[in-house]
């Protein structure tokens, strides 16, 4: 009975983490993932290539030079999980405990039957031994919760002189689980493990500690464009993005003695939305050295509620979300530094982000690029993380691998790749 529980709480974490793999909050930049740009402290409004451009900032699609021609990024990708209470190794560990608690209570049962006291005396003693367990790693679990994040994009972009334009497809999510634990269960297994309770059949309709996971998948497919302008003699871009999006919401609720976990299969849990979006962005070179650029990403807000299920509905929030850059590039070194102007929102019972963000680049050599950088939330919901990675770019350049790797408190990893290809 209160293995069902745990394998519960262990499904609805893969289930969330799952649905965003197959798809951002702590690092990705907004609504995507660059390697270049993650090892930068997750910047590159101002700072990004004219081949990743589609993904941070469309106006600087018109930096491509004379001799370049098509880009490929097949794939951008990244994840993050911050588990500050090691959720995941806590549910493995009692997950163990769970099964021994089963075995014993099936062996004090078949004791009972056998009317054997010495046997029965030997599980009844096994079964206040586990049950004990079980009490003190449920305080542990108790408030429990962990957050990830993913994100996976494909990109073509074909650079020319009056309408440098890209196809960009990118799928991306958050995932937020947290268990639930009641005191009245840690309360029984006491009971049980001091020897006042006696477990009865049926005591399993007494257990209500559930989980409760919420993840978002939002799709995009849309066209990038851009443009240079000249105002009052000084060179402007400008990029947009128009683009379909469409949005999966998981409500995942399980309680003790309902579990099934066919139910995953009809949809109980999912719901979806279909809808129109825009991002875009300006950017212009000042001074020597110097380019600063605005990007706005979903510029079209939308609300689009969970199903509601055991009595629990959450709505997920579509924002614009602002941010700024400044880049300055000399010879091998680039430094870069972004900054949210707008709060990053998810659903409605999370608290909301914003962000800044500072990196640099220096190459190497031309087929070689180290990055580090740093990554903050200015309103201390998410962790602030280090970033760091490399760049290779061999075969005269034709063939581009970036890897960048995060680290932070409370548990916080990541990590990105993305494969690009020069024609």
């Amino acid at each position: 009975m209160v293995k069902t529980l745990f394998r519960r709480k262990k499904l609805a974490y893969l289930v969330g983490f799952n649905a965003v793999f197959v798809s951002s909050s702590v690092l990705a930049a907004g609504t995507w993932y660059d390697a270049r740009n993650d090892a930068m402290g997750g910047t590159g409004v101002a700072s990004s290539t004219w081949s990743s451009a589609v993904l941070a900032n469309p106006a600087l699609m018109t930096k491509a030079q004379p001799e370049d021609n098509v880009s490929i990024i097949f794939p951008s990708a990244g994840v993050q999980i911050t588990d500050k209470d090691k959720l995941v190794d806590r549910i493995d560990d009692i997950t163990d405990t769970v099964n021994r608690y089963r075995d014993t209570e099936d062996f004090y049962r078949d004791s009972i039957q056998s009317l054997s006291p010495a046997r029965v005396l030997e599980g009844y003693t096994q079964v206040k031994a586990a049950a004990g367990d079980m009490a003190e790693q449920l305080r542990g679990l108790r408030g429990n919760k962990a957050n990830g994040t993913a994100g996976v994009a494909l990109a073509v972009s074909i650079p020319n002189e009056t309408l440098p334009f890209a196809f960009v497809a990118k799928a991306y999510g958050t995932a937020h689980i947290r268990a639930n634990v009641v005191q009245s269960d840690i309360d029984y297994l006491q009971s049980v493990a001091d020897g006042t309770r006696i477990p009865a059949p049926g005591d399993q309709n007494t257990l209500r500690s559930s989980a409760n996971g919420l993840a978002a998948l939002i799709t995009d497919y849309g066209v990038a464009m851009a443009h240079e302008f000249t105002v009052a003699g000084h060179p402007v871009s400008v990029g947009v993005t128009p683009k379909l999006q469409k949005t999966w919401l998981y409500n995942y609720s399980a309680s003790v003695y309902d579990y099934d976990k066919n139910d995953l299969k009809n949809g109980r849990y999912r719901s979806t939305d279909t809808g129109f979006n825009v991002d875009a962005g300006i950017a212009t070179d000042f001074a020597e050295n110097w380019t600063f650029g605005v990007t706005g990403q979903n510029l079209i807000s939308r609300d689009i509620d969970t199903k509601e299920v055991n009595g629990y509905r959450d709505t997920y929030q579509i924002r614009p979300l602002v941010t700024t850059g400044l880049a300055w590039k000399s010879g091998p070194v680039t430094l870069s530094g972004d900054v949210d102007l707008t709060e990053t929102k998810r659903f409605k019972s999370q608290e909301t982000s914003q962000y800044a963000g500072v990196g640099g680049e220096y190459r190497v050599l031309d087929w070689l690029a180290l990055r580090a950088g740093y990554r903050a939330d200015m309103k201390s919901t998410d962790t602030n993380v280090f970033t760091a990675g490399v760049g290779v770019a061999p075969f005269n350049n034709a063939v581009h691998l970036d890897l960048a790797g995060s680290v932070g408190k409370d548990n916080t990893w990541g990590a990105m790749m993305q494969l690009g290809f020069n024609f």
